[in-house]
This record gives structure tokens, C-alpha cells and sequence, in this order.
């Protein structure tokens, strides 16, 4: 991030005055939050192609945009995108065209929303955790067979095929499948060479999906999939695919990061390691801290204003883009107290924002827990002395402007404990 006066480009030409450039390529994204705080609950941003927008920081004022009905998903009240003043091949459009619950306003989101909530009940996530653990021991099993020496990359080995496993089961996605799915996967998330690139992968990606809806529809099972293309739906071609790219791509991303956070947060705090591993802070703890403090997802676009709306000391004049920033949300001190930017696993429980608000709380966000509760103890049960392979060396973080995690974490794992 750079505070640097930067003028607005595409978008509402100089409405915004001197702009926060927000740069996906910063070493370190997750020191964003604390001059972003610093900067104002509301402040204008520049974001990569000349794009301005208005970046939410503070709780209270994000969970007040969440809630207002004068904030719409429709990217058609969007004024710089109408007047052409935004490319249609800017790289962040494909996640704001797509067809689904994210890009909905009231009553379409809640249709399109339905199939999945009657899908996706917390009695078939709670009914997943055995295997959540099976599928985590056998992770661990491989690592641990390895032997102790030499650093490992724990994102790929385990925070990575963890979470793409259990949604590619929970979706019915076989395993012929999954090796293409988990490319194109990692090419969206990757920093692209151009727009060009960026929409070639969204293309493929959306073929792929397309294809296994046809393969359900021809061959139903007991997965998500056949239940989305279950007569009675009510979703169209596009929306299916597009709900798909949601709960799969989106599903996995958001918790491998908030796995591989979650274990840099404890290896880099050590006092508080031992707390949880003594038993006197609950992993749950863990969990929720590392949401709040680090969380999956940096800054989420967009809403749309369809009025003036005064937030928070600003006017958001109608057809303004908003951006919530939810790292910042998770560090806002009027919320969090005075030591919000310290990760503090025995902090009093409080409520973040890290999966929504209201109605458009994440539908995945049970799931996301319960594999987090799994993996992380499995993690450190089996591998007691697990440490940074380079503590000196802080991580690189995957260039993202939404979504928040590291590129990798090489770790030692150190001689196995209990199985």
C-alpha cells in the first residue's frame, strides 16, 4: 500500500481527490490495515488499471454497508462501468460479472442463494468431520513417513490439498477431474500477466465446471453438484456454473489461507502456542483469532451506491464502487480494543466480520471451521516440534488485492509425535 496523494484514474474522475494506492504485489499485504485505519472508516483508493473506488476500514461502518439496502450487488449501477470508463477486460471484472450469490442484490440473491442453504446444511457439514480427519491423518501419514529432515512447503503439502479434497468430495468432483481444476485454480489466484490471461483462465475454469454439471446432470450422486441440478432449481446454465466457481474456487482458497495464517500466527507466537497446546485456550480460539486478526480475505469488491449515501463523514455519491476492507475491519480498535493489531489468543470473544454479515454471511463459513479445528491440533499433535524453516525470512504473500495468504510456508517439521 502507498499513501502517496495518486490521483483517480478510471472511474469517478476526480471526485475522490488524492487516493490510497492499493498495490497487490506489496511484500507484506497484512500491514495494510494499520495506516488504512489510520487514513479514515471511509477512504478513496486507487486500485491497479486506474480504477477508484471507496474502501471501507472501520467494523462499524462496513457492517452498516452490509446491512443498507442503498448498497446493491448489481454492477449495471455501477456509473464508471456503464459509461465505458472501466474495460470490460479489467482483470477484476470477471468476479464482478459472474452470476452468482456475490454479484446478487436482494430478492436474486436469495434465489440464488437457496438451492445451496437447503444443500449445504449444517448437519451434512457437522456429518463431514470424520472424514475431514481421515483425510487430514492421511496427509499427515505422508509428511510423517518422510522422516524429519530437510523443510517442507506446508501450504502445498497440506494446508493446499486439505480443504481441495473435502470440496471436491462435497461437490462430487472425481478424480480425474480434480488435477485440471486445482491448475486453473491456482492460475486465477496467481498475478497475471495481462488481462488477457486473467480472462482466459476465468474462461477455462468456467468450461470446466460446465462440464461437470453436464457430467451430474447425466449421472447424478450424493454430492452438492446433482443437488444443484436437481429439477426444481430454479438457476439458469450461467448462474449454476458460476455458483459452482464460488463454492469450489472461492470454497478451498479462503480456507488454505486461513490455515496457513492460522499456523504462521502460532509458529511466530510462540507464548501463545503453548497456551492452546497446554489446554488452556481452546483451538477454536485459534480459529476465530487468526480470522479477526489475519483473515482469508483482505478486501472484498464491490457494492454500488443507487443514491448518496452519507458513511461515516463521507458522501458515496450514487454509482460510487465500495470495497470492504476486512483486514482492516479485523484490526479496527473501536471494536477490537487497543490491542487489536496484537494476535491474542485469550482476547475476549468478539465479533468479526471475517464471513460477512446478515444475508450475506458465507454460506461456507461452518465448513471452513471444522476443518480448521481438525487440521490445526492434527498439525501440532503430530509434529510437536514444528517450526519456521527460516524464522529471520518473513513470507512472501500471494499478490492478491482480495484475497490474503501467504505463497508458501516452508517449515521443519521436526520428529513425529502421537498418530
Amino acid at each position: 500500500m502507498d499513501i502517496d496523494g495518486a490521483e483517480p484514474g478510471g472511474g469517478p474522475s476526480g471526485e475522490y481527490g488524492s487516493c490510497v494506492r492499493l498495490d497487490p504485489e506489496a511484500r507484506d499485504p497484512r500491514s495494510r490495515p494499520d495506516p488504512l485505519c489510520a487514513a479514515g472508516p471511509v477512504v478513496p483508493v486507487l486500485l491497479p488499471g486506474g480504477v477508484t473506488a471507496w474502501l471501507v476500514t472501520r467494523h462499524q461502518a462496513g457492517k452498516a454497508v452490509l446491512a443498507d439496502g442503498r448498497f446493491v450487488k448489481d454492477i449495471g449501477a455501477w456509473r464508471a462501468w456503464r459509461g465505458g470508463e472501466v474495460p470490460r477486460s479489467w482483470p477484476l471484472a470477471p468476479l464482478l460479472t459472474v452470476a452468482n450469490m456475490t454479484t446478487a442484490t436482494a430478492g436474486d440473491h436469495t434465489r440464488l442463494r437457496a438451492p445451496l442453504a437447503r444443500a449445504f446444511t449444517a448437519r451434512r457439514v457437522a456429518g463431514l468431520r470424520p472424514r475431514v480427519e481421515e483425510l487430514a491423518g492421511e496427509l499427515l501419514d505422508g509428511l510423517a513417513a518422510e522422516g524429519p529432515a530437510g523443510p517442507v512447503e506446508l501450504r502445498a503439502r497440506f494446508a493446499h490439498p486439505l480443504p481441495i479434497r473435502v470440496i471436491c468430495e462435497l461437490f462430487g468432483v472425481s478424480d480425474d477431474r480434480r488435477p485440471r481444476l486445482q491448475s486453473l485454480c491456482q492460475a486465477l489466484f496467481a498475478a497475471p500477466a495481462g488481462p488477457a490471461d486473467a480472462l482466459a483462465t476465468h474462461r477455462e475454469l468456467r468450461a470446466a465446471l460446465a462440464d461437470l454439471l453436464r457430467a451430474k446432470r447425466e449421472d447424478p450422486g450424493d454430492d452438492l453438484t446433482s443437488a444443484l441440478v436437481a429439477p426444481g432449481h430454479g438457476l439458469s446454465g450461467s448462474e449454476l456454473v458460476d455458483t459452482l466457481l464460488l463454492m469450489i474456487v472461492a470454497g478451498h482458497e479462503t480456507t488454505v489461507n486461513l490455515l496457513v495464517n492460522a499456523v504462521y500466527a502460532l509458529l511466530t507466537h510462540p507464548g501463545q502456542l503453548t497456551l492452546v497446546r497446554g489446554g488452556q485456550v481452546p483451538w477454536s480460539a485459534v480459529v476465530e483469532e487468526t480470522l479477526r486478526w489475519d483473515p482469508p480475505v483482505a478486501n472484498f469488491p464491490f457494492r454500488y451506491a443507487l443514491c448518496d449515501v452519507d458513511l461515516a463523514g463521507r458522501t458515496i455519491r450514487a454509482g460510487d464502487p465500495v470495497m470492504l476492507s476486512y483486514a482492516a475491519f479485523g484490526r479496527d480498535p473501536r471494536q477490537h480494543g487497543p490491542g487489536a493489531d496484537r494476535f491474542d489468543v485469550t482476547r475476549p470473544p468478539t465479533r468479526h466480520l471475517a464471513f460477512g454479515h446478515g444475508i450475506h454471511h458465507c454460506l461456507g463459513a461452518p465448513l471452513a471451521r471444522l476443518e480448521a479445528a481438525v487440521a490445526l491440533p492434527a498439525l501440532f499433535d503430530r509434529f510437536p516440534g514444528l517450526a519456521l524453516d527460516d524464522p529471520g525470512q518473513r513470507p512472501l504473500r500471494r499478490p492478491s488485492m482480495v484475497f490474503n495468504g501467504l505463497r508458501e510456508l516452508p517449515v521443519v517439521l521436526g520428529p513425529p509425535g502421537g498418530s
